[in-house]
């Protein structure tokens, strides 16, 4: 005949499940309580906004500010790949088809205007504080994450479907409508045990914010016949080491930008092809380099594709610029 449990066994049971809860919260107090000490490690050295994902980046003077926030950097009513190019499928383009993509250029002219130029077209404006959020929603996917959006204009749909398919029509632009990030967390993000649902960003691969070492850079170019351009990468932040240290980056845990902004590291940023493109002229490396000599060293446990630079999710927000001094937790 069974017992019914006696009351020391459940005073155990309670307990050990006290005990496990506490140690949860412990455990997730340690990964998300930011650092008392920090140690400087360099200076940014550059600032990307991507308007359209693919395109080219903002060129933004020294002294500008920028501002950090939940979605993503933003100035002057510009975020970073707020604006983004799908076809009559509703399905999202980049340059890993179209690589002349990249020669698409940006450049805010007035308070919210933002200037979009290729070569062999007459320039056009988007007027940003214009953009609506309302009316039709149509559903697109950033790879296999869906998000609603709302188209732009005719205008700039036939603008940039006779630049990249060189027709009128197949091509259409849209925009990031919300203040708020709220597609799913990239399908290859979600193991991961620092990433959270506010660093989903906008129409980005993965998190809103992405940092490159120039260090690592000048490494994985003595590899290569020929010299990297960093914008290949397509990073936010440029990171100028005082002392260069390739590939520090990968056992960073949390990263500071200047005195008030403070990002956790949630996971290494895996490649694809395409930093094979150079951003000047649009052209693949005949060798696919730089991803086959990534992929000969810089595999990590758990990723299929070679991994440079680090995703940045952000714990406190504010505004930075160029120069800024950069630190890291210090242990």
């Amino acid at each position: 005949m069974l017992r019914a449990p006696s009351a020391v066994t459940y005073s155990v049971a309670i307990g050990v499940g006290v005990t496990l809860v506490y140690w949860c919260y412990r455990q997730w107090k340690n990964r998300m309580s930011m650092p008392k000490k920090w140690r400087r490690i360099g200076t940014l050295d550059q600032i990307n906004i991507f308007p359209i994902k693919s395109c080219g980046p903002l060129n933004l003077d020294a002294n500008t500010e920028v501002d950090c926030d939940i979605l993503g950097l933003k100035f002057n009513g510009c975020r970073d790949r707020a604006l983004m190019v799908i076809n009559h499928s509703n399905e999202m383009i980049t340059a890993r088809v179209y690589p002349h993509m990249v020669l698409i250029a940006t450049e805010l002219v007035e308070s919210q205007v933002l200037q979009i130029s290729a070569p062999g077209m007459n320039s056009i404006k988007l007027q940003l504080s214009t953009l609506k959020s309302e009316g039709e929603q149509i559903e697109t996917k950033v790879w296999s994450t869906s998000v609603n959006v709302y188209l732009v204009g005719a205008k700039y749909d036939k603008w940039l479907s006779q630049y990249i398919l060189n027709k009128d029509s197949g091509i259409r632009l849209v925009h990031y409508p919300l203040e708020k990030p709220v597609k799913a967390i990239n399908s290859r993000m979600v193991r991961q045990p620092y990433i959270l649902k506010e660093d989903r960003g906008t129409f980005n691969d993965a998190t809103s914010y992405m940092l490159l070492n120039l260090s690592s850079i000048e490494e994985l170019s003595t590899r290569l016949p020929r010299s990297l351009d960093p914008l290949q990468f397509r990073g936010n932040f440029h990171l100028k080491m005082d002392f260069p240290e390739p590939y520090a980056e990968d056992n960073w845990k949390w990263v500071k930008i200047g005195d008030d902004v403070v990002f956790r590291v949630v996971a290494p940023c895996t490649r694809c092809i395409f930093p094979n493109i150079d951003v000047k002229t649009a052209k693949r490396d005949p060798d696919g380099e730089p991803f086959n000599t990534l992929k000969k060293y810089r595999l990590f446990k758990g990723y299929a594709s070679p991994a440079l630079g680090i995703h940045l999710g952000l714990r406190a927000a504010g505004s930075i610029k160029k120069g800024a001094v950069i630190y890291v937790e210090d242990k």
